[in-house]
């Protein structure tokens, strides 16, 4: 706190300073403004004045005009002196004060000026009625508004100038204080987003309390990322050292039937074999592309023609359901990637679409461009089934979430499908989403870059 005290402190009284300064200016360097009709306003008072003290000196001598300037002193508060054409001092107050104004204004044409305690210091040359010269000077308490009314379009550009400056100011400062706050959204959103790699660099050398967030922010990257490699690390570790165990399980199981024939336990037996295996090589699936390392070959493929292959696969297998898959699609779509990573995430998807759409209706397949020429293409899968909850959508990408109204074990499978589907969609540089379909059922929409390519 201490720190940002400071700067906000310093910067409050750079702006009053600067502000200052700079009004200042507006009243110096204004043509025909200020300055120059305050001078002459304080002249023509001092000439006044003169011209008094001047008249009482011809008429009465030094003892009159000293009444005189006793009289303004004490009835006008203002101090003035009165000197000969050589600048040697014949009556008033504080003359020694005025000594070098005078010899100023000996020596000067127009009116000599200075400052005293804040009041303005005027020496003027007076010519007497006989012939004779005199030096007058005096102190004016007087200011700019004295010497004229308000100045409305002068009032307007010094306000003006000090919001401009002001302003100014205060952009560097929301500037300073802003900058790393913006930097370390964009590092906690691309955190979120999963690149687990993402810090805030440049920004800890920073002594004050954004510099302490910063580094906190980096130590939070950093144990995140050990974390989460470790869980990864560990599904992987695992998912390998069951493979062994499952195919010992596989190889008994042959042996028990040859030697006790079958049986109906067997089988069911074989069949959950089956499924953890498959759950297993998924798990594989998950943790390789957590980790971007498909260990695949991207080539440059006809996605049009690999959708098209997956759809007529699933229609056939979709009349035991009592249902059907149907193909909307645009011809010679390329993309540059892996055809079995693709392959697998899109025809999990359809094959879910068809376990729950409703008997009857049609799984609608739809694949295209996502306008005419773009760089980008838009496959959806709409099944007609019952759906998700709203709140429940953003998690349907999370492994082995199912939701439990409608995705229990004995229909949705070990719920890694959508997460795979994810992860592939990622990794090929394209997204996926998940939303409940206006008049029912569910739809995915993948998002895939387009590749250009000659035959």
């Amino acid at each position: 706190m201490r720190s940002l005290f400071l700067k906000i402190f310093l910067w409050f009284w750079a702006t009053a300073i600067l502000t200052a300064i700079a009004l200042l200016l507006t009243f110096v360097l204004q043509p025909g403004g200020v300055p120059a009709r305050w001078h002459a306003a304080l002249g023509a008072t001092a000439q006044m004045y003169g011209r008094a003290a001047v008249g009482e000196m011809e008429r009465g001598g030094s003892p009159a005009v000293a009444n005189y300037l006793d009289d303004l002193d004490r009835n006008a508060h203002t101090q003035a002196c009165l000197f000969d054409a050589d600048g040697n001092p014949i009556a008033g107050h504080s003359c020694s004060s005025f000594e070098s104004l005078g010899k100023r204004a000996v020596t000067s044409a127009t009116p000599a000026f200075g400052f005293r305690y804040g009041l303005a210091r005027v020496g003027v040359r007076v010519q007497g009625g006989n012939g004779g010269s005199y030096i007058f000077a005096t102190e004016l308490p007087a200011g700019p508004r004295a010497a004229f009314g308000p100045n409305l379009p002068g009032l307007a550009m010094h306000w003006g100038v000090a919001f401009l400056v002001s302003g100014f100011i205060c952009y560097l400062l929301t500037r300073h204080l802003t900058a790393p706050i913006l930097r370390l959204r964009e590092a906690s959103r691309r955190l979120a987003n999963g690149e687990l790699n993402t810090r805030a660099p440049g920004l800890e050398s920073r002594r004050d309390e954004l510099g302490e967030l910063v580094r906190d922010f980096n130590a939070m990257g950093d144990r995140i990322e050990a974390l989460v490699s470790s869980q990864r690390q560990l599904v992987t570790d695992v998912s390998h050292e069951l493979r062994s165990p499952l195919a010992r399980l596989t190889v008994a199981l042959d042996l028990a039937r040859e030697r006790m024939g079958n049986d109906p336990a067997f089988d069911h037996m074989e069949k959950d074999f089956d499924r953890l295996s498959d759950m297993v090589g998924r798990l594989l699936t998950v943790a390789r592309l957590d980790s971007s390392a498909t260990g695949a070959e991207l080539k440059v493929l006809n996605l049009s023609a690999l959708v098209a292959e997956i759809v007529a696969d699933a229609d056939f297998e979709a009349r035991n359901h009592n249902c059907a898959v149907q193909l909307s699609n645009e011809d010679d779509i390329y993309a540059c990637g892996s055809g079995d990573l693709l392959r697998s995430a899109i025809e999990d998807v359809i094959r879910n679409a068809v376990r729950y759409t409703a008997p009857g209706t049609t799984v609608e397949v739809q694949f295209r461009r996502a306008y005419a020429g773009a760089a980008s293409s838009v496959l959806t899968v709409r099944d007609h089934g019952p759906g998700v909850p709203d709140s429940e959508l953003e998690n349907m990408f999370r492994p082995f979430y199912r939701v439990a109204a409608a995705r229990d074990r004995q229909s949705g499978g070990a719920g890694l499908g959508l997460a795979i589907a994810y992860r592939v969609a990622r990794v090929h540089g394209g997204r996926v989403g998940v939303v409940n379909a206006p008049d029912g059922g569910l739809q995915v929409a993948f998002n895939f870059p387009v590749a250009e390519f000659s035959p």
